[in-house]
């Protein structure tokens, strides 16, 4: 009789002008540079603090630093070694 729930172009009968995904629609669709700003700036919060996170300590070491700390503990490790030739 006069329980029928009008809607109107999809805005739910709560929110009157559209709900949560409605809005996020808008704003990823829109292209406004305000919501492109926006998407920028959350997707480098999302990736930039893990990236620093795993990057904060470290040292970026070169091949060749790499190759000459691997020969000095090789060096040690069979100097300090007995010789094992008796066989």
């Amino acid at each position: 009789m006069g329980h029928e729930i009008k809607k109107s172009n999809g805005a739910s009968s709560f929110g009157g002008g559209g709900g949560f995904r409605a809005k996020m629609e808008h704003y990823v669709y829109s292209g406004e540079k305000k919501h492109v700003l926006a998407g920028i700036g959350i997707f480098t919060v999302i990736f930039g603090i893990p990236w620093y996170l795993m990057n904060q300590g470290s040292k970026h070491r070169s091949h060749q630093d790499y190759m000459e700390k691997a020969d000095k503990a090789r060096k040690a490790r069979l100097s300090s070694s007995p010789a094992s030739s008796d066989k």
